[in-house]
């Protein structure tokens, strides 16, 4: 969902790209539906699961885990090009997709 939030509303300063810390390797069907009612994508999205090298060539890492980067993942540690962004996951619970979407939405500049 960021990453489709990014790419529309900061296409110009951002190329952005998702990742997680356990990708499910599909996106999830409140997702989809998340974007299409937004009308920010009016087809499927696919899911990345191959981001070989992408660590390296990044500019900023945007945590969104709910975990703080010094316990989310190990290659966060030590590196400043991380950003906590305290966002709730709404996966299995379709009454928070909406608020995830618009909290996502306000943190990426237009």
């Amino acid at each position: 969902m960021a990453e489709a939030i990014a790419r529309r509303d900061a296409s110009k300063e951002i190329e952005a790209s998702s990742a997680g810390l356990a990708p499910l390797g599909f996106v999830a069907e409140m997702t989809t539906q998340t974007l299409v009612r937004t009308r920010l994508c009016s087809r499927r999205v696919s899911v990345q699961t191959d981001l070989t090298g992408a660590w390296e060539t990044a500019n900023i890492v945007i945590n969104m885990s709910g975990r703080a980067k010094e316990f989310a993942f190990r290659n966060f540690r030590g590196h400043t090009k991380v950003e906590d962004w305290e966002i709730e996951d709404p996966y299995g619970d379709p009454d928070k997709y909406q608020g995830t979407y618009e909290s996502v939405q306000r943190r990426v500049p237009n």
